[in-house]
């Protein structure tokens, strides 16, 4: 108790004063929200360029999935995620996830503003909602912020979304997107995945094992790699299809993205 009280006298005696004794509350919280900012920024930026060299060890998301997994007695407590190198990615599932994910990637800046205006106006009309998001946002989402739809999330999603873009190349975020993004119920990044699905590692992936995963990814608790439904297949044929008119690999030096068929 006596360390609590002294926390609390402590405090109370950094709330400014008046030259008549009075508490200054608002010069306080002024302060203090210049504080809160300037740690923000500070800490935003330095795991931004920390990240740019260094593999992410865990996600938010893969914290708020075990949470949820300790609490439903139907579901397994599992975090499988194992970091590989960029070089250590299939190129086949690099393009797989362009494909299904993001045809622009490569051409925009973080955003994609006709995707945004489409999505926009089918949602307008339609109670199944239509997301637009890069994959470049989708890697600010899942590296640094909670899932959620809420604004603020969004908000922050924007500038994450901008740090990575102006710090990393395209070869990075790819990186940090295929090792972070999830495959299923506990299963994180590519090479997790394509040793529990296919007993192999991520550079070993072929074309149909990469589109199959690619398939996935609007929403992995729901469609799976494993016994795949007929949806799942039917996107993994249309993924597979994408993938032929590309011809081959991404080529970030020189991106040549051919028109979007969607």
């Amino acid at each position: 108790m006596n360390f609590f009280a002294r926390i609390l006298r402590r405090w109370y005696r950094s709330v400014p004063q008046d030259s008549f004794g009075r508490l200054q509350w608002g010069r306080y919280f002024r302060r203090l929200l210049i504080k809160l900012t300037l740690w923000f920024f500070g800490i935003s930026i330095g795991l931004t360029l920390l990240y740019a060299f260094l593999p992410v060890p865990i996600t938010p998301l893969m914290v708020v999935r075990c949470w949820e997994q300790s609490w439903d007695s139907n579901r397994d407590l599992r975090l499988k995620h194992d970091w590989v190198s960029f070089k250590e990615l299939s190129p086949h599932l690099q393009l797989a996830v362009v494909c299904a994910e993001d045809q622009d990637f490569l051409e925009h800046e973080g955003f994609d503003f006709e995707a945004i205006e489409k999505a926009y106006t089918f949602n307008k009309t339609h109670k199944r909602k239509k997301g637009a998001s890069t994959i470049s946002q989708q890697t600010a989402k899942n590296v640094f912020l909670w899932p959620s739809r809420s604004w603020l999330r969004k908000g922050f999603e924007v500038y994450f979304t901008f740090l990575i873009e102006t710090v990393w190349s395209k070869e990075r975020i790819m990186t940090a997107y295929l090792n972070s993004i999830e495959f299923g119920d506990g299963i994180y990044g590519a090479e997790a995945a394509a040793q529990h699905f296919f007993g192999k590692t991520a550079k070993e992936l072929n074309r149909q094992e990469a589109a199959l995963l690619a398939s996935v990814l609007p929403n992995p608790l729901i469609y799976k790699a494993e016994n795949p439904s007929a949806d799942v297949r039917k996107r993994q044929q249309w993924v597979l299809g994408q993938m032929r008119m590309w011809g081959g690999k991404i080529d970030y030096e020189e991106p040549n993205t051919p028109k979007k068929t969607k």
